[in-house]
């Protein structure tokens, strides 16, 4: 295992365990609640989406690239954000998954 994957781990098993103890604090529709009440929490939440939308058009440029399946991570970052693309690097520094013919 190289350091990139260790990292990669790592950062995402916190984030999972800081995002499991949010949703078991405030249920995962609290999570949001606090970004609608203030301007502070709409910039926030523009972030995350301008971020989130950032992420998944390189991860879909680079499984182009690459020919690696890229729509689950897709549909994870849409759904849970920042846990698509951190776990697309993490699978992808593993070199497991299977590979099609790469589009130019």
């Amino acid at each position: 295992m190289n350091w990139k994957t260790l990292v990669l781990g790592l950062v995402l098993a916190d984030f999972a365990v800081l995002t499991g103890y949010a949703v078991m604090d405030a249920g995962y529709v609290g999570i949001f609640e606090h970004l609608l009440i203030s301007s502070a929490g709409w910039q926030v939440g523009a972030d995350l989406v301008i971020v989130c939308s950032l992420a998944m058009i390189w991860m879909f440029n680079d499984a182009r690239r690459t020919g690696r399946n890229v729509w689950p991570y897709l549909l994870l970052t849409l759904t849970l954000g920042s846990f698509g693309p951190l776990l697309y690097l993490f699978v992808g520094s593993l070199g497991l998954m299977p590979r099609r013919a790469a589009l130019a």
